[in-house]
C-alpha cells in the first residue's frame, strides 16, 4: 500500500485514480444465455469448475481522489472450489469455497497488505458461503436471491446475495455480488493518511457449474 501511495504521488493523484478506475474489473454477470431445459435434467450434483473466480470491490479515497479497487482469483486456476445439490427442482444444498491468498489486484503491494495485515491468511486461508435456504430454479430465469451464510476471518454471518443464473443440461453460470460491512466480520478498513477505504464493499463471484462425476 505504501508503494500505491508513492505512485500516487509521483504520478499525481488525479492521474493514478484515472488508472486505477480503468484498471478496475466489470462487476460479475452471466454471460450465458438461460435456455429451456427439463429440471429433471438439473437434477444431482453439480461441481465448480475451472473458469470461475472470486473477489472483492471496494471504494477509497487516494488524496482526495475515488478510487475503486476489484481483486480476483484467477479464472484458469483451481482457487474456487465448491459443490451444488439440486433436488425436486431446487437447489438444496452449496459450499463454495475461496482460497484466499489467491485474490490479487494490479498491485502488489496492495495484495501483500491485503493478505497479511488485512485478511491474514496465514490463519485465515479459505473464506466459505454455505446455502442455508432452498432455492426453486426456474430453467427459463436468470434473477435468484441466494440465502446463506457466509465466512471470512472465522466469522460467519446470514447474507442475501442476489444473483443471476444461466443453466442448460451441460452446465451453469452463476455470478453475483455479496454486500458486506468489514466490521462485521472483524476486518479493520485500511486508513494509512493518505488512503481510507469505505467500511463497506462487496464480495464478487461467478461459478463455472458442471455435473460431477
Amino acid at each position: 500500500m505504501v508503494v500505491v501511495g508513492a505512485t500516487a504521488v509521483i504520478a499525481g493523484p488525479g492521474l493514478y485514480a484515472d488508472w486505477a478506475n480503468r484498471s478496475a474489473a466489470d462487476a460479475p454477470s452471466v454471460t450465458g444465455t438461460a435456455t429451456e431445459v427439463d429440471r429433471a435434467d438439473l437434477e444431482g450434483e453439480w461441481t465448480v469448475a475451472t473458469g470461475s473466480f472470486a473477489g472483492y470491490r471496494v471504494h477509497e479515497v487516494l488524496r482526495g481522489e475515488d478510487v475503486t479497487v476489484t481483486g480476483r482469483t484467477d479464472p484458469a486456476s483451481s482457487d474456487v472450489t465448491g459443490t451444488v445439490t439440486v433436488a425436486d427442482g431446487s437447489v438444496t444444498a452449496a459450499e463454495v469455497v475461496v482460497r484466499v491468498e489467491a485474490i490479487a489486484t494490479d498491485q502488489a503491494p496492495r495484495d501483500a497488505y491485503f493478505r497479511a495485515s488485512v485478511m491474514d491468511v496465514d490463519t485465515f486461508p479459505t473464506a466459505t458461503f454455505e446455502l442455508t435456504a432452498p432455492v426453486v430454479l426456474d430453467p427459463g430465469g436468470r434473477d435468484v436471491e441466494l440465502t446463506g451464510d457466509l465466512t471470512l476471518r472465522d466469522v460467519t454471518r446470514e447474507v442475501t446475495v442476489p444473483a443471476q443464473v444461466a443453466a442448460s443440461a451441460d452446465g451453469a453460470q452463476v455470478a453475483g455480488s455479496v454486500p458486506v460491512t468489514f466490521t462485521d466480520f472483524g476486518i479493520e478498513a485500511p486508513s494509512l493518511g493518505f488512503v481510507e477505504v469505505d467500511e463497506e464493499g462487496a464480495v464478487e463471484f461467478s461459478l463455472e457449474l458442471v455435473p460431477a462425476g
